[in-house]
């Protein structure tokens, strides 16, 4: 079956087009789940700023004007209403209890629905580690948190996550540096 393009899509969801409007939802809302989890570490906060994403995204359809991708546009508003959280309330998380991350890739890495394809012992690690990216990754300032996401999660080019934060993409490359130095020395010194 043919499959719609997002610019289709954002087209048809202009016209007042629900189906068109769902079927961009559904494309995106695991990225964007996963985005706001990775950002608030609490899965009630990112199901409330995922909401507020997608409502903000509703209502700025209209501005969309498929210059770059439909994607980068999203993650951009996904950006400014990550900022708005933080500014409203604070991340006070504590390590200890931090919920595991909510992924579909730990679904796929155990196999979906094929038994016994990963053993129980690797699901473990792989869920420890992933709580323990997201525990270090909350130790980071906002605006170098933001720039790992976007590379390593949301796959951004330098280019296009310094277009969606409003800075030069240098200014991306040491935000991005000067994380990755710091994630370097937390997991060290967690792990010695």
């Amino acid at each position: 079956m043919f499959s719609r393009s997002d610019q289709q899509l954002v087209e048809k969801a202009l016209t007042g087009n629900k189906k068109a409007w769902l079927e961009l939802i559904s494309r995106y809302e695991q990225s964007i789940f996963n985005y706001a989890m990775r950002m608030t570490s609490q899965s009630h906060d990112a199901k409330d700023l995922m909401q507020e994403i997608f409502i903000s995204v509703f209502n700025s359809l209209h501005s969309f004007r498929g210059e770059g991708s439909f994607k980068a546009w999203l993650f951009r508003i996904a950006h400014f209403r990550s900022m708005d959280f933080y500014r409203r309330k604070k991340p006070n998380v504590s390590l200890d209890d931090s919920p595991e991350l909510i992924d579909s890739r730990i679904d796929e890495c155990m196999g979906g629905s094929g038994v016994g394809s990963v053993n129980i012992e690797s699901q473990l690690i792989g869920q420890q580690s992933q709580k323990a990216l997201l525990n270090t990754m909350q130790q980071l300032p906002f605006n170098q948190k933001v720039v790992i996401e976007l590379k390593f999660f949301g796959q951004f080019t330098f280019d296009e996550i310094a277009q969606q934060l409003g800075v030069s993409t240098n200014t991306v490359k040491s935000r991005l540096y000067a994380a990755l130095g710091k994630l370097k020395t937390i997991l060290e010194v967690e792990h010695v």
